[in-house]
């Protein structure tokens, strides 16, 4: 028995009612993320192509993703030297020839290629024999008499992101009888005051602009206004939560004594940055106002981002109370306890190491924190755990706060007294992620390095110049230097043809360098086996350590002068530069031999450049950015960044700008959206907003 399907006239109703979609096609349209009929509304194209042939061909480079509308010229097959048929189609866009390839087609293609046509293509650009190609390309037959007479007759026609069993054809049609049908009952989304200022359409007409537009200055205006839109609602988000937690949340108000903090800085053997200063200041700011701090501190590996958090701890221990230091693993809290011991040698301070696991002395030392006595407590994340308990928690260090997403920040703000909070991190981020990912933090950067920090000399090689490189590895190891080799995979791949960590340790142990001492880690091994090896390296009874990424984030070793990143076109620009960090420690000069393996995209070799042209974490995000875009940078879940359908984080920087100053200005005017003209604004939030809001609200 089938069920009785009812249609309903509401936007939220279920796309399958449309005329043309049903059961079938509402799941193939599912996977493109539309479940609604307002779904297909706000599903924008993602180009636009014109029924005039554009010579465009004479402004782009092989290498290029391109799209262009030609003209169909000859169509060819010919066998392979495997025997199999090659479909050639040539193409001409008014000056210069196109050639597109298919090694694998549908026979249908054979009869879909008629000279005399218009075509639409999307593909790479590569060069093959003196012709310019692409191989595979995405195509639209642009006289195709299936069109309904209301798309034959427009110049311009949307293209949309399909999935398999939904053709251009057909989405088109969707979204025709969807706005034929429903186009009356769209609501308007921004006040009218925002409409008039920022000069955008009513959201009515912008859709259909969207869709069915063809000028591309009044698409543009479109598409700026669902952009703001977007980063209006997210940034009223940020602007409410730093509004309740600067008026609301009161914190701990600290006095900068000058006592010990100032016995810290006579003691320095160098002399601190402008820009270590500069946070400090704000820092100390902070501390001393009534607001519970709220701060994120980034800079590159080596900018000084320790001593700055010390100075902090330090403000805390000489008002009374006690500080904390949490670092992301074991061997990392380790390390920042011997190195804040040793710079506060001299200094009265009682210092205390808390690691996880059973272990003579632990409940003596939980004892101290409990009890007072312990003023500055280093360890990893168990430092917040229910059985750890400070007597007068001031305030919490972060390292490497990536680790945390916004509603662990939220916890760890209202644990134990609400102390200040300062996190850390080594992976600097462009500007206009920051006030996504980070809207609910203020933001301090270390943008300069210390005086005399040597940068890291960085090659690009081949893996043909692999011996040059072992020689040159070699000559380092002589002086009693230690290398690092990094390599994408554990062990061999059936699925990928990568030279992988198990293979390289073997052949360096045996082959290369078997008067070193080459070890293999990797994040398979249990975390006390890799504490346990990079002790050992860092005491430098292991030379040569070949690894995954799992040293990304890792131990100082001043010794270390060498890093080797095998694949490097595998790596994202973040990853190098992290790993590039971990050499040039110490004062002596520091080698990273960036090992690309053919074939090398265009968008990987910009990523070689960049590592070879510059050593600012700062330049090389921005980089990374343009290349990657925001939701690889970030995992989502994990950094609680907003997922933006019509916002672009790095084209629409300047509209993010304006819709923060927006926000910000109605919520400082209005804090509950009480007044009338803010109403739509109010009921929208609310709507999306209510749920994440009480989440972070602290």
């Amino acid at each position: 028995m089938h069920k009785e399907r009812k249609a309903s006239s509401a936007p939220d109703s279920s796309v399958m009612y449309v005329k043309g979609v049903g059961e079938f096609r509402a799941r193939k349209l599912a996977k493109l993320g539309i479940h609604t009929i307002a779904d297909v509304m706000e599903f924008f194209p993602r180009a636009y192509i014109s029924r005039i042939v554009n010579p465009s061909l004479t402004d782009m480079q092989v290498g290029e993703m391109v799209s262009l509308t030609a003209q169909i010229s000859w169509i060819d097959t010919k066998k392979s030297v495997k025997g199999k048929k090659i479909l050639h189609v040539g193409v001409n866009d008014g000056l210069i020839g196109l050639v597109c390839a298919w090694f694998s087609y549908p026979q249908s293609y054979l009869t879909i290629f008629k000279p005399g046509d218009t075509i639409w293509l999307s593909g790479m650009l590569s060069s093959f024999g003196g012709e310019l190609q692409m191989t595979h390309p995405s195509f639209e037959i642009l006289s195709d008499d299936a069109e309904e007479d209301f798309w034959r007759n427009r110049v311009k026609l949307p293209v949309y992101p399909l999935t398999e069993g939904i053709s251009q054809i057909t989405m088109r049609r969707i979204v025709l009888n969807v706005f034929s049908t429903y186009a009356a009952r769209i609501e308007e989304s921004l006040p009218q005051f925002i409409l008039e200022k920022h000069g955008f359409p009513v959201r009515r007409e912008a859709m259909q602009i969207m869709h069915f537009g063809q000028n591309m200055d009044l698409i543009e205006t479109s598409r700026r206004r669902f952009a703001y839109e977007e980063f209006l609602y997210s940034q009223i988000l940020w602007a409410r939560h730093k509004l309740h937690h600067n008026e609301q949340v009161l914190g701990l108000k600290f006095e900068n004594r000058r006592e010990k903090t100032t016995a810290l800085k006579q003691k320095l053997q160098f002399e601190l940055t402008g820009a270590q200063k500069r946070v400090i200041r704000e820092i100390f700011a902070d501390m001393c106002s009534v607001k519970q701090m709220s701060r994120l501190v980034q800079g590159d590996v080596g900018s000084g981002k320790t001593i700055v958090s010390l100075f902090a701890l330090l403000l805390a221990v000489e008002n009374g109370y006690q500080a904390a230091l949490m670092a992301p693993t074991e061997i990392l809290a380790d390390q920042h306890y011997q190195n804040i011991s040793a710079m506060l040698e001299g200094i009265a301070v009682e210092i205390e190491l808390l690691k996880g696991g059973s272990y003579k002395g632990k409940a003596g030392i939980k004892q101290r924190i409990a009890e007072g006595h312990a003023q500055i407590v280093v360890g990893t994340h168990a430092l917040i755990q229910k059985d750890i308990v400070f007597k007068k928690l001031g305030i919490v260090v972060v390292d490497e706060q990536h680790r945390f997403g916004v509603e662990q920040r939220a916890r760890l703000a209202k644990s134990q007294g609400r102390p200040d909070l300062l996190y850390l991190s080594a992976t600097p981020i462009p500007r206009s992620l920051a006030m996504t990912v980070y809207g609910d933090l203020e933001v301090s950067r270390i943008d300069e390095m210390p005086k005399g920090r040597k940068a890291v000399q960085t090659y690009i090689r081949s893996d043909r110049k692999l011996n040059t490189v072992f020689s040159e590895v070699r000559e380092e190891l002589r002086n009693g230097r230690q290398v690092y080799f990094v390599c994408p995979l554990v062990e061999e791949s059936e699925k990928l043809a990568l030279l992988d960590a198990q293979r390289l340790y073997e052949y360096l142990k045996n082959k290369e360098y078997p008067d070193y001492v080459v070890e293999l880690l990797h994040g398979r091994m249990p975390a006390a086996e890799k504490d346990a090896i990079m002790c050992r390296f860092k005491e430098n009874k292991i030379q040569i350590l070949v690894s995954t990424t799992v040293i990304e984030v890792g131990v100082d070793v001043a010794n270390a002068s060498v890093m080797v990143i095998e694949h490097a076109e595998r790596f994202g620009l973040a990853q190098m530069h992290q790993l590039r960090g971990r050499v040039g420690r110490g004062s002596d000069k520091a080698y990273c031999y960036l090992i690309g393996h053919q074939p090398i995209s265009r968008i990987a070799r910009e990523r070689l450049h960049t590592m070879n042209s510059t050593n600012d974490g700062f330049v090389i995000a921005e980089k990374d950015l343009e290349l990657r875009g925001p939701g690889e940078m970030f995992g989502l879940e994990q950094s609680g960044m907003p997922q933006f359908k019509h916002a672009n984080l790095l084209q629409d920087q300047e509209i993010l700008q304006i819709a923060r100053a927006d926000a910000f200005e109605i919520v400082a005017e209005d804090p509950l959206l009480a007044d009338p003209k803010h109403e739509l604004i109010k009921n929208k939030y609310l709507l999306n907003y209510k749920k994440r809001e009480e989440l972070i609200q602290y």
